[in-house]
């Protein structure tokens, strides 16, 4: 019966370091994964940091930073319009984009019939696979026409002085809060559909309303996946080119209205850097540093307003 036994033993022990060993090996390739990950990003921040900083320091950072006259061929270097385009445009997104995709996703998520569901899923994730450059198309062809009547109506009515021609912040603002519309819908619905039904079903027994429960208690608990939905939203929104460029007017100036042209950093970058050299090659290279930088502030203050919705 011993002897039995021992060759059952040996093939368990035998199968018991062959499952040891595929997860040690697993677990190394899942690390080396990882690593790859950071590595990409810490090349990307050396290779921003190294080419962009030495370029802040000879035109000189605050002057880089505040200058308002962008001028290469006059070796003048001042980004500050491009920040505040960036900033407007982006600002725009957001009032346009997160309200309609926020209550899209609960539409989708509590009160959306089966029959439409699957129409307008499809619908949402079609949006997100739609190129840059068709949206920009859409924008010159439709967008921009609109605006500038919009404009022309505005001056008739005495409300600004300067119709524009159609390029402008209002446009660029109309144009990226659709784009960010199927990441924010998805995320945030995924985030809705995480809460158990048991908060919905609890607040309905204390005799709240539908309406209130989900807004008074489902999406509280769907907050961290909100913010996250809203924060890759606004990545997308202030890292977008092509249908920014084509529909923003791309000024280098002061932002002077809703109407007027803009340039945001991404488009400067992608306008100059083919037939940029030198300095002026730097200096673009430093603008990808200062966008750099937005994105991890934001990525911080996100983690931050998380952490302390954490502990209340």
């Amino acid at each position: 019966m011993n002897k039995a036994q021992k060759p059952d033993q040996e093939e368990g022990i035998e199968s018991m370091k062959s499952k040891a060993w595929n997860e040690k090996f697993m677990q190394g390739v899942f690390f080396i994964a990882a690593c790859a990950s950071v590595l990409a990003v810490a090349l990307i921040c050396v290779f921003l940091f190294a080419n962009g900083v030495p370029a802040m320091k000879e035109i000189g950072f605050v002057k880089f930073i505040t200058g308002e006259m962008w001028k290469p061929n006059n070796d003048i270097y001042g980004i500050l319009p491009m920040i505040v385009g960036s900033i407007y445009v982006t600002a725009g997104a957001i009032i346009v984009g997160v309200p309609i995709g926020i209550l899209t996703s609960v539409f989708m998520a509590m009160y959306c019939p089966k029959k439409i569901y699957r129409p307008l899923k499809a619908a949402t994730e079609l949006l997100a696979g739609i190129p840059s450059v068709v949206y920009g198309f859409f924008g010159l062809v439709v967008l921009v026409p609109w605006v500038r009547e919009l404009g022309r109506t505005w001056r008739e009515m005495g409300l600004t002085k300067s119709s524009g021609n159609g390029s402008g912040i209002l446009t660029a603002s109309i144009l990226l809060g659709m784009m960010i519309l199927p990441t924010i819908i998805g995320v945030t619905e995924s985030a809705i559909r995480s809460v158990p039904q048991q908060y919905y079903e609890g607040a309905l027994a204390l005799g709240a309303t539908h309406e209130r429960s989900i807004f008074r208690v489902i999406m509280p608990a769907a907050k961290s996946g909100v913010i996250a939905g809203i924060v890759l939203g606004v990545g997308r929104a202030i890292g977008e080119t092509m249908a920014v460029i084509m529909v923003a007017g791309n000024q280098a100036r002061m932002p002077a209205g809703l109407l007027k042209g803009v340039r945001t950093l991404t488009a400067n970058i992608v306008i100059e850097m083919g037939y940029a050299a030198e300095l002026h090659r730097e200096a673009l290279i430093a603008t990808g540093v200062v966008l750099f930088v937005f994105i991890l502030i934001i990525n911080f203050s996100v983690a931050l307003l998380n952490r302390r919705s954490g502990r209340e």
